[in-house]
């Protein structure tokens, strides 16, 4: 699809690439991984061509379209979100409207070459516009907004109400129902919540052209990558596997090289000591010589930089009760509307809680109150010798934007801590004179940045953290896992990683419609157990619920059941599966069958003298609305199921 060679880019006399040659085939699915600052985003913004190399040439394939998400999008206003969203397929309102036209004037067109022309041109414009999806462009706009969490009560609404993170989901949006051949994407998943996020992973995996992403979010590329692209030392790298699959392949390459610098390095300190040894004998001038051109044309292997690998453990947390925090019949409500209804939740010595939930839930609600915001009705019962700390979203707006990075930190760092502050502040992307930055002029991922780096100091044997993931990369969402994982307090956290909940996650509590409900386990087995059947569920329990207090008793007995359910799931989905193949061929058939006798009657309307009679023409006419209706409905419904293949 686009093919670049020897490019070369420079910024400011600072190389980015340098002689690269790459190529994006059809249907590739490739993630851009590699430090900050490597060349990622320009990378994109060059295929894209909004930026343009120094030299070489980047070459699309002949029609080849590209669609390009940038990090931050420019907000949009004056229509409304289903108005906008539809305004993206503007080049098939205008074949609409050019068939219109042609129609009206088919009416009144005397039979003749000019108006066989027409009807040619109608017919072509008629194909090219159901090509292109134009009949179920409607249900197409709907499924993409649904899928990335516009409900329908928020279609007519207009789009200057929505926040900058919202606007970023219009934006993609816009670009996805576009299809175009190569799509760039950078940063896709920030702002996107859990559901929204899967959503986008199964749109992506089944799209049908190229798609090349920047994301900091390591199962989401896993779900979608099938080639991994390293940008590092001004050139790229391909490794043709998923993200996991590249972080062990990329350590036995550079393993081999580091062997083969081994020995190379080796064998030039054994040139080097024979030219030093023998330079000053005229006897040996022509082997030295020979030994001087035999170095310069060794080409250097260059090893890529071991990022120091930072480790950062909590302060020792003062030790609480067994019981954390407990919420007893607990409402909270604003206005007329109730976020929490009834609650109650528990919250042990030792827990990893994760609170998910699809965006406007009220996980953040449930979290301030965790942290002490006040509610309407009920008990919060603090444990025995609980310190919390609390990490908010807007976590960033309390520090002190006169102090430098380095000083804000410092401010409240234990004594024992500072001799590791630059390593810590180094985790959190801020290294050489980033440092010294005023926090003034950080941008607003920077400040969230500092913001959690400052809550790591903390001896707190409760931490509530609201979205710690977000503006992380992933070496800085490792560093904080595994600080995480080795805390010995008590974490409850919301985030839409779904590699971060599920190594971190001992419980999931889904909160939603006010109510919550508690899981056993990471986030995969939530989903595995909210999406298993119902009645198997109560055919294997007996119909009673399983009580958490009977795990360790009846361990057998739950993997019994789970199998069981397993087996279900997978002769439900079979039957499934069975069921929409078989509409797909009904569906196949009526279409070409309405096809057919579309073709027919357009053949006798194209015959000399058809729309001289009045009551033929509109019954021909109205016939011929009634069918390419049918096939637009036909068509709309073999593209839902197709879509759920």
């Amino acid at each position: 699809m686009i093919q670049i060679s020897n490019l070369c880019k420079e910024f400011a006399a600072q190389e980015i690439f340098v002689d690269v040659s790459w190529r994006i085939g059809r249907g590739d699915r490739i993630g851009l991984v590699g430090e900050n600052g490597t060349g990622k985003s320009t990378l994109l913004k060059i295929l894209a061509g909004l930026v343009e190399p120094s030299s070489g040439t980047v070459r699309p394939a002949k029609g080849c379209t590209v669609g390009y998400l940038p990090q931050e999008v420019c907000g949009v206003a004056g229509k409304g979100l289903f108005a906008e969203v539809m305004s993206a397929l503007d080049d098939l309102r205008q074949i609409e409207i050019e068939m219109e036209h042609i129609a009206r004037t088919m009416e009144s067109a005397q039979h003749g070459s000019v108006h066989d022309a027409l009807l040619e041109r109608f017919g072509l414009l008629q194909e090219e516009f159901r090509a292109k999806g134009g009949y179920a462009r409607e249900s197409v706009v709907g499924n993409v907004l649904r899928g990335l969490g516009f409900p329908p009560s928020d279609w007519e609404k207009d789009c200057g109400t929505f926040s900058g993170g919202w606007q970023m989901r219009i934006a993609l949006a816009k670009l996805l129902i576009r299809r175009p051949h190569v799509l760039l994407l950078d940063e896709p998943t920030n702002h996107l919540d859990i559901e929204a996020r899967n959503w986008l992973e199964g749109y992506l995996a089944e799209y049908p052209f190229s798609v090349v992403l920047v994301s900091h979010d390591r199962f989401f590329m896993d779900q979608v990558c099938r080639r991994i692209t390293e940008v590092w030392n001004r050139t790229l790298t391909d490794y043709h596997c998923s993200y996991s699959r590249y972080l062990i392949e990329r350590e036995e390459r550079v393993e081999r090289l580091r062997e083969a610098k081994r020995r190379q390095d080796e064998e030039v300190a054994r040139i080097e000591d024979f030219i030093s040894r023998f330079r000053s004998k005229a006897d040996k001038a022509s082997l030295v010589q020979s030994r001087i051109r035999q170095l310069e044309k060794i080409e250097r292997i260059v090893l890529p930089p071991e990022r120091k690998r930072i480790r950062f453990a909590f302060p020792e947390p003062p030790r609480s009760g067994r019981i954390v925090m407990e919420l007893r019949n607990l409402t909270r409500a604003y206005g007329n509307h109730v976020v929490l209804r009834d609650v109650s939740l528990t919250v042990e010595r030792g827990e990893r809680i994760a609170l998910v939930g699809h965006n406007g839930a009220g996980k953040s609600t449930l979290m301030r109150i965790l942290a002490g915001d006040p509610f309407q009705e009920g008990v919060r019962e603090p444990g025995a010798n609980v310190a919390l700390d609390y990490f908010a979203q807007d976590q960033a707006s309390a520090l002190d934007g006169g102090r430098t990075v380095y000083e804000e930190i410092l401010a409240e760092a234990p004594y024992d801590t500072v001799p590791t502050l630059r390593d810590l502040l180094g985790a959190f992307l801020f290294s050489g004179d980033d440092i010294h930055k005023k926090v003034d002029v950080l941008s607003g991922g920077e400040r969230n940045r500092l913001a959690l780096a400052k809550m790591l100091l903390r001896p707190s044997n409760l931490l509530l953290l609201d979205e710690p993931t977000n503006h992380l990369d992933l070496f800085s969402k490792d560093v904080l896992l595994d600080a995480l994982r080795s805390f010995s307090g008590t974490v409850v956290f919301v985030s839409h990683d779904r590699h971060f909940i599920n190594s971190l996650a001992t419980r999931t509590v889904e909160v939603g419609g006010g109510t919550l409900r508690s899981f056993d386990g990471d986030y995969e087995y939530y989903l595995e157990k909210t999406g298993a059947l119902a009645d198997a569920a109560e055919q294997s329990t007996g119909g009673l619920p399983s009580r958490p207090d009977d795990r360790e008793g009846g361990e057998k007995a739950s993997q019994k059941r789970e199998r069981l359910l397993s087996r279900e799931e997978e002769k439900q989905r079979q039957r499934s599966e069975r069921a929409r193949v078989k509409r797909l061929a009904e569906l196949e058939d009526r279409i070409e069958r309405t096809e057919s006798e579309l073709a027919l009657l357009e053949r006798s309307m194209g015959e000399p003298g058809y729309f001289s009679d009045g009551d033929r023409a509109r019954e021909g006419s109205a016939l011929h609305s009634s069918l390419t209706a049918a096939i637009a409905d036909l068509y709309d419904e073999w593209e839902a199921l197709h879509a759920q293949g």
